[in-house]
């Protein structure tokens, strides 16, 4: 959420960047009800101002006594007008995204995209490469047709050698992450509806990306993002205690109504995965977040790196990020078998933009308070990362070969039928 006073200040940008993020959002409206707003206020303040002074008086007249009821009366209709404008107020300014950095491409989609960089090189067979389909049944380490009969459209299991590889990922990923200092966390799926407010997940994506349960209020978590970004809502923090630095565990659940049709088959989209996911909370400097921003970003690539899988970095453009991002990277691993790069990773800054909705503030040194800055990005993403590692390890003879890095999780070094 934005700061009203920046709204009025910057009226134009924040226009530009709901144009620029495909939102519609009627900036003048809010304008307009935060003056009614705050005359009511004014107003109301004013009346009980007034109340008070008649209440000082002993014995009141007959006249104060006619006019605290009428101040009472007027007060009643005014808060209640004050009510009204205030719910249709706040709804709207739920709807405003965040501002995009200057640096940040201007675009409608995903082809105003602009490459920062590539690490690695595509991967080359001296023989018929097979997709991880095809791999995947001939070596028995999921099980499509069964996962789609018991859990439905995008079901799978992962099985054998394929589970194990899964879970040595998880594990590699959240111990590099624990050594650099981040505080692990195996988070909560199910969250309250506040935390997705929070996130900026509601109220754009309630109704296409996200579960709701039978219990009112109460949803299935897409990211470990959503649950350990509001684990200190509500609070004030000190700022000698930041940066808060934190990696999440957590399966993630996500219904795709928006994918309809996109890629159908296989592992890359699915309705539950799991995730290991960096969470930084941090003091309120520009300078530093994108610092903070940089190190996310590393902290990725040294993991897809000592993998050795090739990937390129991406810089989104306005149409292709998220409502509450300031700036965003993604990271696209090389799948052979789409003879391109597939999203794999997104590290995001969000500014001040969830601590607002999510009230997290921090004390500085000189005793002010201020609204934390909070940041995401994926560490690893199972199981559509297995597509890009069965792909590029696989050998002639069909079997899979481990990355050096994941033997000592996984017990073997080679997948074979």
């Amino acid at each position: 959420m934005l700061d009203i006073q920046y709204i009025k200040d910057n009226t134009q940008k924040v226009k530009d960047a709901a144009k620029n993020k495909n939102r519609e959002v009627d900036i003048d409206k809010i304008l307009d009800l935060d003056e009614k707003r705050r005359s009511f206020i004014q107003k109301i303040q004013t009346l009980r101002e007034e109340r008070n002074e008649i209440s000082k008086k002993h014995p009141p007249s007959s006249d104060d006594i006619e006019r605290g009821k009428s101040i009472k009366n007027e007060l009643k209709k005014i808060e209640n007008n004050l009510n009204i404008v205030e719910e249709e107020y706040n709804n709207l300014m739920f709807y405003v995204p965040n501002v995009p950095f200057d640096e940040v491409p201007v675009g409608k989609d995903e082809s105003a995209n602009v490459e920062i960089k590539k690490w690695g090189e595509p991967t080359k067979f001296d023989f018929e490469p097979k997709d991880h389909i095809t791999l995947g049944k001939e070596l028995d380490i999921f099980d499509l047709d069964r996962g789609s009969k018991i859990s439905g459209f995008r079901g799978y299991f992962l099985k054998n050698q394929g589970a194990i590889l899964h879970m040595a990922l998880m594990m590699y990923t959240l111990r590099r992450l624990t050594e650099k200092g981040f505080t692990p966390f195996v988070a909560p799926t199910v969250v309250k509806t506040f935390t997705l407010f929070g996130s900026g997940h509601f109220p754009w994506g309630s109704e296409q990306d996200v579960y709701g349960l039978n219990d009112e209020g109460t949803h299935l978590a897409g990211t470990a993002e959503i649950p350990i970004t509001a684990y200190h809502s509500g609070e004030t923090l000190n700022e000698a205690d930041l940066p808060k630095k934190y990696v999440g565990f957590s399966p993630c659940y996500r219904r795709e109504a928006g994918a309809y049709g996109k890629d159908t088959k296989g592992l890359y989209r699915v309705h539950e995965f799991w995730k290991i996911e960096q969470v930084i909370i941090g003091k309120n400097d520009f300078d530093e977040a994108r610092s903070v921003h940089e190190e996310l970003q590393k902290n990725a690539e040294e993991i897809l790196q000592e993998l050795n899988l090739p990937y390129r970095q991406l810089l989104m453009c306005t149409g292709d990020m998220g409502e509450p991002q300031h700036k965003k990277y993604d990271i696209e691993t090389w799948m052979p078998s789409r003879n391109a790069y597939g999203e794999t990773h997104s590290n995001s800054i969000m500014g001040e933009f969830q601590a607002r909705r999510l009230n997290m503030k921090y004390k500085t040194k000189e005793g002010k308070i201020k609204y934390c800055f909070t940041y995401n990005n994926t560490a690893i993403a199972s199981p559509r990362i297995l597509i890009a590692l069965i792909e590029n390890y696989q050998q002639k003879d069909g079997s899979i070969k481990i990355p050096e890095v994941l033997v000592p999780f996984t017990g073997f070094d080679v997948i074979k039928k």
